[in-house]
């Protein structure tokens, strides 16, 4: 082969050959130049062997590494050349390791093209070669490679002219490497193993110089790699050393190491340990084998004396064993989860370039100033603020569902606090951000702080905040009393939202515009102060109608394409909340099904005792967790993202399959009949499918919107491209820009929008009519029908198979309040219980609604289980009564109990005894919590529980709406001030009967007892020990009704009155003095003549 002065350069195994003009180039003609190169591992000079050559490590790609480090990473480390990655073979004079050839006995160097003559081993180099090259560089495949056109010569590679000694179909072009373009050519495919081989194009024992390594174009090629590898590898600090990013393109670039840490899963599961779950399961399974038993032996042993008592008694049982496996086998999988933040930080924040965080939407919600003080909405406000995430990247927006002036001018004192508490903040990174609990926390505040200014400027903060709470409450005092003609702004125009029922849409951008920044210079956060209109006679869905207005206004302002919405009470208790949330919605692999990110709620300002239950442990640290291992938490209604594609109503993305593995040494025949009938099958849905492959690439979005077209026929060519715009708008309203930005999946604006036009259009999209004949509240954002707006809307995003995740950082993401006292807590749980009765009787309960959809089975289980649970009221109220009246009637819903039976009862309570201990240790729940939450359980179901069934029946039913009650949310008026205070309701009216029904009833049992001697304890001792579990149960109540020690209501000194009168009058007509046999005559000894 006439190479005319150009060499050659190549392997075999790669089947690559590249030419080096050596007189452009230069060539090194002396071993002693080539032996100045250095190693890329450790930077010492690469030595010279014994033959005078210069050390190759790698006969690929001869990536410059000296002895040393060749041997230690063949010894400790991944055995591959860092750039090829292929795995290095035995050189002479080094140490085996495990992996290599037996048979290496010589130098892989002299033998490395010795085949024997085996064709197989000549074909299978050119197998892998056509793998790893064509494929990888978009070539034409060997399959499409004209076998007449091969012969054993190696085709020339020119500098693009041809030479006439060789055919036209055998040139190959190359650029020269110091050109800076393409350094591999067309390797030559193999197709026939009986052709000779080529002759060696390359000599181990001449100057590698003359291939091109150690030249400029090399070295230049490699410290463009160093540098790029440098750019990949930078990490960004923040404070705790944490991030997170959203781009995971980077996830395939090959020139990235394979080990990098911002190459690794952003998160991982932590499944509970088998030590602790197999027990629990089984123990589940036995209690499942011995409630079978237990029904077998209460139905087949009726009590014929107290029929009815019996019959009331199985039909509770059967509710309470099915609600059981609706609650329980939901849990079968718990999980817990762990992030790395500061992988995050690796993959999208770098050193001098913009951080490639995801944008976020915080929404902030709240309706009355009086029931919420907008000093805790300023806490949350200024929590969200001072977060720790790229201040350009986080937008609030603030929902102001009552118009109230006193809002809108406590966020206008909250905004101008903040330009002094943000930079506070993040200057000495304090937690928590929300000055309220900051300043009054009992904590050393100087723990692991080493600036000497922070004394001084905590102190000066402090004073600056008291002051800032002095003007709120002085706002809060002024609101106490409304003028005749309304509430005026400082310019003297009206307040328009005077009318609360009939104002128009309003919207401020306090912070985020060009002229305010904080007192050092930086940009602040946006925020935005959002009013949507109300008119008379329009439906405004309450919460899930606001949350939907502000979905459409930041959509429109700024378009993130994550949103996070919190309650005006719960302030961000960990600046890292954002990030720890990025850690699952941008992780490259799995977050593209991830709809939402639920955190748990914790809570402030409860007693040590937690006497309601307020905190609900058990719920989000046990029932949580296994639903994380299904599809994921349901949604709570607060502390969560989400992605807001989901919102839209789009369907989550579905795996595609891996083509079929497909093989060419099969003849075309083989595959005739079954060719035909794909054939076939393809051409019956081609034109069916056609307009929806357009729109898929037009828009991955619009692949959920295919039914769009679907029953439409007769419509012309051009009305057809406007199909999918139309069907957007009626879907989504009125709004060209909203639209739009429907079918940003990464979000952002349109570009060249004024601030102006976004505003009109934001005023345009909270009009109380813009929902009118569109999918708003049916199939996209906050789901109406139902007060418990939250379970609805994750149960529609779980029904389009997306999948949600539960986070639990170690510092509680978020914080907030909840109401201690009994009589706001029940009419909380009575929301709560009345939401549930509205998705049980609408059509989008999940005991019909979303088979075939994406739902898996133990999550439509946790749903069904979330409304039905106000049915079990009624059972739970006959179940706590039976005891009394068995009592008092001196009858029993068992007949005399067996050793049979006993072994029954006794196996059934510690296999429920053992089920909750099992859950307690994987769910790192006290006994404390568990026993909290069991007796409001029985709390919560004897008063709210019913009243919210009652209620639900009515409205549904009959069309009796009912109003809907802000809880409280108090400012701190003293430690558990409202623990202790009473405040009359009819739900305590169930309960109360109860307890008092059933201490009447331990009354009376043991008086007749006593009379009638030993033998009537036994059978007393069952009756008494039910009742006794009814009392303790509700023992919370009777200490929440008491009030403090020395205060008993008077409402309570009536009804234990009337309800004593009651039982006394039934003592009497009972006579337990009377023998059970009739009456027994006895002479007085009185002569009555």
């Amino acid at each position: 082969m006439d190479t005319n002065g150009r060499l050659i350069a190549g392997s075999h195994n790669r089947n690559e050959f590249v030419l080096i003009n050596a007189d452009e180039v230069g060539r090194v003609t002396s071993v002693k130049e080539l032996s100045g190169q250095i190693c890329q591992i450790c930077g010492d000079e690469i030595e010279v062997t014994v033959d005078g050559e210069p050390f190759v490590a790698c006969n690929e790609c001869a990536f410059p590494v000296c002895r040393p480090c060749y041997e230690y990473e063949r010894r400790e480390g991944n055995q591959a050349c860092p750039q090829c990655k292929t795995r290095y073979k035995r050189i002479k004079g080094s140490p085996r390791v495990d992996g290599d050839d037996e048979e290496d006995e010589f130098d892989d160097l002299d033998h490395e093209f010795d085949y024997d003559g085996n064709p197989r081993h000549i074909s299978e180099a050119a197998l892998s070669a056509r793998r790893a090259n064509y494929n990888a560089s978009g070539l034409t495949t060997p399959a499409e490679v004209d076998p007449k056109a091969l012969n054993s010569e190696i085709p020339l590679l020119t500098f693009g002219q041809e030479d006439d000694t060789i055919s036209a179909d055998q040139h190959a072009l190359i650029i020269p490497p110091f050109m800076g373009r393409g350094k591999k050519v067309h390797p030559v495919p193999y197709s026939d193993s009986s052709m000779s081989l080529p002759p060696r194009p390359m000599d181990p024992k001449k100057d590698l110089a003359v291939y091109g390594y150690g030249t400029v174009a090399w070295k230049q090629r490699m410290e463009e790699w160093k540098k790029k590898q440098n750019e990949k590898l930078q990490v960004v600090k923040h404070g705790g050393g944490k991030g997170c990013g959203n781009d995971g393109d980077d996830l395939d670039d090959p020139d990235l190491p394979k080990m990098d840490e911002g190459r690794q899963p952003l998160s991982r599961k932590l499944p509970i340990s088998s030590s602790r779950l197999s027990p629990y399961r089984l123990t589940i399974l036995v209690r499942l084998a011995v409630l079978g038993l237990f029904f077998h032996y209460r139905i087949t042993h009726p009590v014929h004396d107290a029929i009815v008592l019996w019959l009331l008694s199985i039909i509770c049982e059967i509710w309470f064993a099915v609600s059981w496996i609706f609650d329980q086998f939901p849990k079968w999988c718990p999980i817990r989860r762990e992030t790395y933040l500061d992988r995050l930080s690796l993959r999208y924040e770098k050193e001098g370039k913009p951080s490639g965080l995801a944008h976020i939407d915080v929404f902030v919600s709240t309706v009355d100033p009086m029931k919420e003080p907008p000093l805790i909405t300023a806490n949350t406000v200024l929590s969200i603020l001072a977060v720790d995430y790229p201040v350009d990247k986080v937008s609030c927006y603030v929902s102001d569902d009552g118009a109230a002036m006193l809002t809108f001018e406590a966020l206008s004192e909250t905004s101008e606090f903040a330009r002094k508490w943000v930079p506070f903040c993040k200057k000495f990174s304090i937690e928590p951000r929300a000055p309220e609990w900051y300043f009054c926390q009992k904590v050393d505040y100087l723990k692991n702080k080493v600036d000497a200014s922070f004394v001084r400027e905590r102190r000066a903060m402090k004073r600056d905040y008291e002051e800032f709470k002095v003007r709120i409450n002085g706002l809060v005092a002024t609101a106490q009393k409304v003028p005749e003609d309304g509430w005026t702004m400082q310019d003297g125009t009206p307040w328009p939202g005077n009318l609360v029922r009939d104002h128009p849409g309003m919207i401020q951008v306090f912070l985020g515009n060009d002229g305010v920044r904080d007192i050092e210079g930086n940009v602040l956060p946006r925020l935005i102060y959002v009013s949507r209109e109300k008119r008379p006679g329009f439906d405004h869905h309450k919460k899930a109608g606001a949350m939907n207005a502000l979905m459409r206004v930041s959509a429109v302002i700024s378009n993130a394409p994550y949103m996070l919405n919190v309650d005006c009470d719960h302030y961000i208790n960990n600046s890292k909340a954002l990030r720890e949330a990025m850690c699952f919605m941008m992780d490259p692999t799995s977050g593209k099904k991830i709809c939402y990110v639920q955190f748990p709620q914790r809570f402030d300002g409860i007693d040590r005792h937690d006497r309601y239950s307020n905190r609900n442990v058990v719920f989000f640290d046990i029932n949580m967790k296994g639903l994380d291992g299904i599809q994921g938490p349901i949604y709570v209604g607060t502390g969560c993202v989400f992605r807001r594609q989901a919102l839209y109503g789009y369907d989550a993305p579905k795996k595609t399959k891996p083509p079929g593995k497909t093989c060419n040494c099969w003849p075309k025949w083989c595959c005739c009949c079954f060719s035909s009938r794909k054939k076939h099958k393809k051409g019956k849905t081609t034109k069916d499918n056609k307009k929806k492959t357009k729109s898929k690439e037009a828009s991955p979005q619009i692949h959920a919107l295919e039914n769009i077209e679907e029953g439409i026929e007769g419509i012309d060519s051009e009305k057809a491209s406007l199909m999918p715009q139309i069907k957007l708008e009626k879907k989504f309203g009125q709004s060209p820009v909203f639209v739009a930005s429907t079918l940003l999946e990464d979000g952002g604006i349109p570009p060249g929008a004024t601030s102006a036009s976004l505003l009109k259009e934001a005023i345009h999209v909270i009009s109380c009519g813009y929902e009118d004949k569109t999918e708003w509240g049916k199939e996209v954002g906050w789901i109406y029908g139902s007060v418990t707006e939250d379970i609805l809307t994750g149960f529609k995003m779980h029904c389009h198979g997306w999948r949600s995740v539960y986070c639990m950082p170690t510092r509680p993401a978020f914080k907030g309040s909840a109401p201690i006292n009994l009589s706001d807590r029940l009419h909380q749980v009575l929301r709560w219980a009345l939401g549930s009765v509205e998705i049980l009787l609408s059509r989008h309960c999940p005991i019909w609604y979303g088979y075939g959809c994406g739902l898996k089975p133990l999550e439509r289980f946790s749903y069904i289980n979330s409304v039905v649970y106000p049915l079990t009221s009624v059972p739970l109220i006959i179940y706590c009564a039976l005891p009394a009246v068995c009592l008092l009637t001196g009858k029993f819903i068992v007949p005399e109990i067996s050793n049979y039976a006993s072994i029954l009862f006794m196996a059934l309570f510690i296999m429920i005894a053992v089920t909750s201990v099992l859950e307690m240790q994987w769910g790192g729940v006290t006994i404390d919590d568990w026993w909290r939450n069991e007796q409001f359980w029985v709390i919560g179901g004897a008063s709210s529980h019913l009243f919210a069934l009652f209620q639900g029946l009515l409205k549904v039913l009959a069309g009796v709406n009912t109003s809907f009650t802000v809880t409280s949310k108090a400012a701190d008026d003293g430690e558990f001030s409202d623990l202790y205070l009473f405040k009359w309701t009819s739900l305590l009216i169930p309960p109360m009967t109860l307890l008092i029904l059933n201490i009447i009833g331990v009354v009376v049992g043991v008086s007749d007892a006593i009379n009638n001697g030993y033998d009537s304890w036994g059978p007393l001792f069952g009756r008494l020990f039910f009742a006794l579990w009814v009392i303790v149960h509700l023992y919370p109540f009777l200490k929440g009704v008491m009030g403090r020690q020395n205060n008993v209501p008077t409402i309570i000194v009536v009804w234990s009155i009337l309800l004593a009168s009651i039982c006394s009058l039934l003592w009497v007509r009972l006579n337990p003095f009377t023998a059970r046999g009739g009456l027994v005559l006895e002479v007085c000894g009185l002569d009555c003549e």
